[in-house]
């Protein structure tokens, strides 16, 4: 198969496990929302952003640097080189998988008193560490798959990793049914712990198949392709590309880790007690942003997968090639998200009372989130393609600074403002990152983007969700908070929406062309012009 249809073909497969994977994740939200309540959701946000610091430490930027180096191989054309490199990256991942697991072990008590300011969370965070070595080499290995094009591989082990998280939480639920949000949380921690160390165990077995797989065919083809260089060569180079992302998410977790500690504090200084500001926090954070960000994995797919063949192109260098997967991609990107945006705008309300019936205030915060949508989106596919152009250290300093002012105007909003002044922040800082990314973007390559581009899907995305409505309740399909009428006006609407883009020009012919001789001719990169 040609890398041109592979690359399709691997994107449609990542986008589809991840957007199943973030169906399966909402609705399991929706479970515990059920079963703990919005001040459960809350403190089990308070745990995941004191476990994202210890992990970050443990992945420490080995993903991507394993996706890079691995890329840098084959576009050099030596394979063989390859199982040196993930010796070295699994190593890297051990290493620092064990460093952060000790150190959230041993510091629970401290960080759930002194620093979380709730002592329930104390058991949890220590069964966490368990599972932190494991999620590091996890990461490793999923960067190899992505740099090898065989997403598949990973993206099915994800896919069991969350099946299996959700049978092991209900199981443990209904069997143990909790007393306290205490033990409500380390059950649903110790079910995630034992999804991530089996999915890990799956996954380094399906790369050591994968690796003497490769070796049989470099043999049959006598092209064993090793070139010897120094072990201290390789270091160097995957410490250099590690390193900087891993300085870069250390800052910017403990800032978020930080900001996310304010939050119910600044909430309560505002007036709220206690439970108060840890159910306003789960609604926001633990229930209308996830509903938000459900449709991000499409852009977070196409941005990994487009990190190999960046980075191919700026070996080779080709930078007419840059510019224009850069191009296309920034348009496309712009065209679905301001889509998506017009849909969850129009249907908020609907889309609330259906995920989360129980809680009626969920529907105003995804509406007024759902405007940040394309920025949120077209932040991730940036993110990606500075990573793919080895622009890390550029993307380390604009996180850091996008977290420094998170925490800054938590400090100060919250207050005064309440959750008003909490998504406010995530306004400010979004815009404030995606604008410097962009920057950064043109001024590498040659964005073939024009205004017309943003007017028109806004202007098809406005006519969509005005009329479609109007014409469905013409024949007698009102909209209902249901889960199926909701369904047809959202697919009827978002047909109506590409409709539009097709009429105006924004999707033409030689779109049509270049996807045909994509999946049909199976053309090599160079040609898909």
């Amino acid at each position: 198969m040609r890398r041109g249809r592979q690359l399709l073909y691997n994107t449609l497969l990542l986008t589809g496990a991840a957007m199943f994977m973030r169906a399966v994740a909402v609705s399991f939200q929706v479970y515990l929302a059920g079963v703990i309540g919005p001040a459960g959701i809350g403190l089990f946000q308070l745990i995941v952003s004191a476990q994202m610091l210890a992990l970050t430490v443990a992945v420490s930027g080995i993903r991507f640097a394993t996706t890079r180096l691995v890329s840098e191989e084959l576009g050099l054309h030596r394979p063989g080189n390859v199982p040196r490199v993930m010796r070295r990256c699994i190593a890297h991942a051990v290493g620092f998988g064990t460093l952060a697991g000790a150190f959230l072990f041993f510091g629970a008590e401290w960080i759930g008193t002194a620093w979380i300011g709730d002592v329930r969370t104390v058991l949890s965070l220590r069964i966490l560490s368990l599972s932190l070595p494991f999620v590091a080499c996890t990461a490793a290995m999923n960067g190899y798959f992505v740099a090898v094009s065989r997403v598949i591989k990973s993206a099915s082990v994800q896919v069991f990793e969350h099946l299996t998280r959700i049978v092991v939480v209900v199981t443990l639920l209904a069997l143990y049914p909790p007393n306290g949000l205490e033990m409500a949380c380390a059950l649903v921690v110790i079910g995630g712990v034992t999804a991530e160390i089996l999915s890990s165990l799956v996954l380094f077995g399906l790369y050591l198949h994968d690796k003497r797989r490769g070796r049989r065919e470099r043999q049959r083809r006598d092209d064993v392709g090793i070139v010897p260089y120094e072990g201290q060569g390789l270091t160097r180079r995957l410490l250099g590309i590690s390193m900087p992302l891993a300085a870069s998410t250390y800052a910017r977790s403990a800032l978020n880790t930080l900001q996310h500690m304010l939050v119910p504090r600044g909430l309560r200084r505002s007036g709220a007690d206690g439970d108060e500001a840890l159910s306003s926090y789960g609604m926001v954070h633990g229930m209308a942003l996830p509903i938000t960000l459900f449709p991000s994995a499409m852009f977070y797919a196409a941005a990994e997968l487009m990190i190999p063949e960046l980075t191919a192109a700026q070996v080779a260098g080709n930078r007419e090639r840059i510019s224009y997967l850069v191009s296309k991609l920034l348009r496309i990107s712009l065209y679905l998200s301001i889509g998506l945006a017009g849909l969850f705008l129009a249907f908020s309300s609907e889309l609330g009372q259906v995920i989360y019936p129980g809680t009626p205030g969920v529907g105003p915060y995804i509406r007024i989130l759902a405007l940040l949508m394309p920025v949120m989106f077209l932040d991730a596919i940036t993110d990606g393609m500075l990573k793919g152009l080895g622009q890390q250290v550029y993307s380390m300093g604009v996180n850091i600074a996008d977290s420094l002012l998170s925490v800054a105007l938590v400090w100060v909003l919250l207050p005064m403002f309440g959750v008003g002044g909490f998504i406010f922040m995530v306004y400010f800082t979004e815009c404030f990152n995606f604008l410097l990314s962009l920057r950064r973007i043109a001024q590498m390559t040659t964005i073939r983007v024009a205004v017309s581009d943003l007017v028109k899907p806004v202007l098809s995305a406005a006519a969509a969700t005005q009329l479609m409505p109007l014409l469905l309740r013409g024949i007698g399909l009102e909209l209902t908070p249901s889960a199926g009428s909701l369904a047809a006006h959202f697919v009827l609407t978002g047909a109506v929406y590409v409709g539009l883009l097709f009429v105006l020009g924004c999707v033409t012919s030689q779109d049509l062309r270049w996807a045909r001789r994509l999946v049909g001719a199976g053309a090599s990169p160079g040609q898909l012009r």
